[in-house]
């Protein structure tokens, strides 16, 4: 991995997660214990109402949470209960975090490719409705990562389970001083937490 996304990575492993919050995240890890344990691919689709910021930052960090801890066949995903465009501060973030990060479709709605490793496939980053043909249709975990679609979809087609994990929007922060810092402190966060979840599925693992 790009040496400074590992230096953002000590910083997560620092991070306290509360045992509220560990409470939260433990149907996530089970999901992915038991696909694991089943030898299944393990798809998750994290889902929030535009498929802008902590959606996408959910899905970045928990697939490189995957493949830090040597965790396999995990995919995520990410998508919205409407389509927009990723948030250019999100991008920005996750680059002075240490992604690289590629622009390969200038549009309205642009398509980024987005790097852990030079030598590893990029993820690709766009806004998509949560069952775009992008996103898988059948078994997969649908992750709510806001209040907002966690209220609105109740249910989702094809998903194997329904976990709601929500965060904070950065988006308050918006046209503010504060909002470097925002970003950068929900990105953490998010971060945090999905390392926690794959640690603990690494530490299952070892079993």
């Amino acid at each position: 991995m790009y040496p400074k996304l590992l230096e953002t990575i000590g910083l997560l492993k620092k991070q306290e997660i509360s045992d509220d919050r560990k409470a939260v995240l433990k149907p996530l890890i089970d999901f992915i214990q038991k696909n694991l344990k089943d030898k299944k691919t393990i798809n998750i689709n994290f889902i929030c109402t535009h498929n802008s910021r902590r959606s996408h930052l959910s899905q970045v960090w928990a697939q490189t949470a995957s493949v830090y801890f040597d965790i396999p066949d995990v995919v995520c995903y990410s998508g919205g209960t409407e389509e927009t465009a990723v948030f250019s501060k999100v991008v920005e973030t996750l680059m002075e975090q240490g992604f690289f990060i590629l622009k390969i479709s200038d549009t309205e709605n642009p398509v980024y490719a987005i790097k852990y490793d030079e030598d590893l496939h990029p993820m690709i980053g766009f806004s998509k409705k949560y069952d775009s043909p992008f996103n898988p249709a059948h078994s997969f975990a649908a992750v709510m990562t806001c209040s907002k679609a966690d209220g609105e979809c109740l249910f989702i087609a094809g998903a194997d389970q329904r976990i709601p994990i929500t965060f904070d929007d950065p988006k308050i922060s918006d046209g503010t001083p504060e909002q470097a810092k925002i970003y950068n402190e929900r990105s953490l966060q998010i971060g945090a937490e999905m390392f926690y979840v794959f640690s603990q599925v690494s530490n299952l693992k070892k079993e």
